[in-house]
């Protein structure tokens, strides 16, 4: 029966939404979020061409880096599309292919930033731990390796997530909670059985970034035991500032994913804005912060960006 009600339907269209009880007014977001998208956009594009054009940066440290802004402008514009439809022209429906393909794309860059801040990691653990054996430890063929590791596991942990929604029967109000397609949200909608999504879901959240903020968190535990055997207290604070950037980097990243995996789970009572604006936190944040703190703590990109947009210091 419900394959039969799939069946005639076709392949149904979801309505996005905005935010609740402001619908009359939210077309002002827009510009909050269009200064959100235009730091993000211009500030990773910033990051990018100053890494390409200064040769003193081309290390393995700054390659991810690169990594991490090409990622976060993948974040930016999957988003963006429906985001502007939803709040700038009040487009609110979106057919379910291109809903698929949003979630896809979403859930892909947001795996892969975890994997790159886990790489990252390692790159500070053997900078400060074994500083002799970085050069040959971390080659140019070993970061490649690295960032496609990060890449080809979340293009394997989130293939199957269409597949598995579009062999269920969608015969409700197709009504979506966002200005663009979640995996935990599009799981309410379907008539049938979910318990394999749900399932499957955790699974790949547990394995990635369960696994990956392990690893972060031991890398740090190892970094600072390294560290507070140097006998200068000048030099333990000159050493951990190499961090600072990174760690600013983990903890906007995921302290926004674990409030939104909350809201999700236990703020059924919570007001129906909290959780919208927890999402939007988690993907509009990181991205736009990224770019600010590496120039701000990082002094080469910080003299590059002075010497682009003041000249060079007389």
């Amino acid at each position: 029966m419900g394959g039969d009600a799939h069946n005639s339907s076709g392949l149904p269209p979801f309505t996005l939404t905005g935010l609740p009880g402001l619908e009359a007014s939210q077309h002002w977001m827009i510009l909050p979020l269009g200064l959100l998208y235009t730091v993000s956009i211009v500030g990773n594009g910033l990051i990018l061409f100053i890494i390409k054009e200064e040769q003193s940066l081309h290390q393995p440290m700054y390659y991810f880096l690169s990594l991490l802004s090409v990622n976060d402008l993948g974040v930016s514009f999957s988003t963006l599309p429906t985001v502007l439809a939803t709040f700038c022209f009040h487009i609110r429906e979106i057919s379910f292919n291109s809903c698929m393909a949003q979630m896809f794309f979403i859930h892909f860059f947001s795996f892969i930033e975890s994997g790159i801040l886990l790489v990252m990691s390692f790159d500070r653990y053997v900078a400060i731990c074994h500083p002799l054996h970085y050069a040959t430890v971390l080659t140019d063929a070993r970061v490649v390796q690295m960032g496609m590791s990060a890449i080809v596991r979340s293009f394997c942990m989130i293939f199957p997530l269409p597949f598995l929604l579009l062999r269920l029967p969608f015969c409700k109000a197709n009504v979506l909670s966002h200005a663009y397609c979640l995996h935990p949200d599009l799981i309410r909608l379907p008539c049938g059985d979910v318990t394999i999504n749900n399932i499957f879901g955790l699974f790949i959240v547990i394995s990635t970034f369960g696994l990956d903020s392990a690893l972060i968190l031991l890398s740090y535990v190892l970094i600072l035991r390294s560290v507070l055997a140097i006998a200068s207290r000048e030099e333990r604070l000159k050493v951990l500032n190499t961090c600072v950037s990174h760690m600013c980097a983990v903890f906007i990243f995921y302290v926004p994913m674990v409030g939104v995996s909350m809201a999700a789970r236990y703020g059924r009572h919570a007001p129906e804005y909290v959780p919208k604006f927890m999402s939007l936190i988690y993907l509009f944040v990181p991205p736009m912060l990224n770019p600010i703190i590496y120039s701000i703590k990082t002094k080469e990109i910080r003299k590059k960006l002075h010497k682009m947009f003041f000249g060079p210091k007389l």
